[in-house]
């Protein structure tokens, strides 16, 4: 069987890109279609033959691919796909608006219905006179994105949360694999597996954001305002547009960290005494990832944490999505205790190899049934 794997752009990191990961490694020669690619953002393609779509050469675009919204359906139907058994478009954007022949199977694994479209619109747009001015845009994407999202045999959800999104905006109903993490490489400290010790950390008894600081729904902003008041010392690993406003916000017990390698994630993931999750995410890996080195959670009460996180056991929620509710969890945090095994436990329902079974055992049920 020949595939190919689609994502709408590579030119970043983050939990998608980790998932893009996971699928190389059951097909590590299916090529990666994409609307643009910029490999010095993006150094964990490198091992992917990367084909980009002619966007890529239009000023700008590598860097800057929101500026040219109305050419991503283009880009993406300007594809050939005639050569190809299956191809899986993962995305929360164009993607899924590639062009197949009947003989192609085509399966969307559906990060989100396009947020900034649908269940994101008035988060991305709160000025109302960028919104009048956008309006033109928007509409004639969300009319190419419901034709759009009726090109794929198959759609998979990352989580609950978003196949009910699927089935609300686009009417399509779809099957449920959860992204996987890594729980070889995000573990709890062991006889074999040590911290290495001249890795040294300040202030040793921190809470941990992990989170791109590009957009006002991951609420970076809600935790600094907690923890301004609270005192404790919290620790942001990412990077991103809000980098400057985020740091001006910070009190002197907030430090930043900037990007991270994955080794240098772990050791801050393993030195944590909990992840602060204020986001409502469509599904999210970082829990995932710091319950796999045993440490627990405090999420607001929403999206995909609620199918990752088990309240009292590996982590607690908050809610309302409110500074004040934050800093009530992290107290009411401090006179709980947590069990590391019970957090890594678990982790491991998300690991790799009970991802490719289940993603290999329904595209192996929908090929025979679209072959017959």
């Amino acid at each position: 069987m020949k595939v190919a794997l689609i994502y709408d752009r590579v030119n970043k990191w983050g939990g998608a890109e980790r998932l893009l990961l996971a699928l190389h490694q059951i097909w590590p020669e299916a090529p990666l279609y994409t609307a643009v690619y910029n490999p010095q953002t993006a150094p964990w393609a490198k091992n992917f033959k990367i084909i980009p779509s002619f966007l890529n050469k239009f000023p700008l675009a590598k860097q800057h691919h929101e500026a040219y919204p109305w050419l991503m359906p283009l880009a993406f139907e300007s594809f050939n796909f005639d050569d190809f058994d299956l191809v899986i478009s993962v995305t929360s954007e164009a993607a899924k608006g590639i062009i197949t022949k009947p003989g192609t199977l085509h399966i969307c694994y559906c990060l989100t219905p396009t947020r900034y479209l649908w269940s994101g619109y008035q988060d991305y747009f709160q000025n109302e006179v960028f919104r009048l001015l956008a309006k033109p845009i928007i509409d004639y994407l969300r009319y190419w994105d419901k034709i759009a999202a009726q090109r794929p045999d198959v759609f998979i959800a990352i989580s609950k949360n978003v196949r009910q999104r699927i089935k609300r905006y686009y009417e399509r109903d779809s099957e449920l694999i959860y992204p996987p993490i890594d729980t070889n490489k995000f573990q709890i400290p062991n006889s074999k597996f040590q911290i290495n010790p001249k890795f040294k950390i300040q202030n040793p008894k921190f809470f941990l954001i992990v989170s791109r600081l590009d957009f006002g729904y991951k609420k970076v902003d809600l935790a600094i305002e907690a923890f301004n008041k609270l005192g404790l010392p919290l620790k942001i690993v990412g990077t991103g547009r809000e980098y400057k406003r985020l740091r001006r916000m910070a009190k002197k017990n907030i430090e930043f960290l900037g990007q991270l390698t994955d080794q240098q994630l772990l050791v801050y993931y393993q030195k944590s005494r909990a992840v602060i999750y204020p986001q409502e995410e469509d599904f999210g890996l970082v829990p995932l990832e710091a319950q796999g080195c045993g440490r627990p959670v405090i999420a607001f009460r929403g999206g995909g944490a609620l199918e990752t996180v088990i309240e009292n056991i590996t982590g607690l929620f908050f809610q309302p999505q409110t500074a004040e509710a934050l800093i009530e969890a992290v107290k009411r945090f401090e006179k709980m205790r947590f069990d590391p095994a019970e957090c890594r436990k678990n982790a491991q329902k998300f690991n790799q190899t009970n991802f490719e079974k289940k993603i290999k055992r329904i595209i192996e049920e929908k090929w025979q049934n679209f072959r017959n």
